[in-house]
């Protein structure tokens, strides 16, 4: 699908369940993976991640146009256009749209296979927190006791 065809899906979609047109720009965005669409206070162009459609189909990437066009309409309005607000869960949910987008295959396996690199030992109780990536041990405390952390480097070579 090309983006010409996105963009009058969106200003169609925008007409039938809002009733307001779309006057902005509507994309899709191959590096959207973690996400299905993306909306720019800014510049209030639209983007949709192409990769949701190629996956799910149709009926799933027009919840996450509801989505992203409800922050869109709300926005424009001057409304609460956050996810937290009450008029944007409302308006969700009267238009039909998806609060949150399925996950791509894939992802969390990727996410789950990266090992653990580094160890927070708490100084006073002795609890273990794990991390993949490297954290200042300073801004963080136990979250037992709130004693103070140190950071170890796991050796990955010799874990096996």
């Amino acid at each position: 699908m090309q983006n010409e065809t996105l963009q009058a899906w969106v200003e169609k979609v925008s007409i039938r369940y809002f009733g307001l047109p779309f006057r902005h720009k509507a994309t899709f965005n191959r590096r959207l993976t973690a996400t299905g669409g993306r909306y720019f206070t800014k510049t209030h162009n639209i983007e949709i991640s192409p990769h949701q459609l190629e996956t799910f189909g149709t009926d799933e990437t027009e919840k996450i146009i509801k989505h992203e066009l409800c922050h869109y309409h709300l926005h424009l309005m001057k409304r609460g256009y956050r996810h937290r607000d009450a008029e944007f869960k409302q308006l969700l949910a009267q238009v039909g749209g998806t609060r949150f987008c399925k996950s791509l295959p894939g992802r969390l396996e990727k996410r789950q296979a990266t090992p653990y690199k580094y160890k927070l030992t708490c100084r006073d109780c002795g609890t273990e927190y794990l991390r993949k990536r490297r954290v200042d041990p300073r801004k963080f405390a136990c979250g037992k006791c709130r004693g103070n952390l140190l950071l170890y480097a796991l050796d990955l070579k010799n874990e096996s």
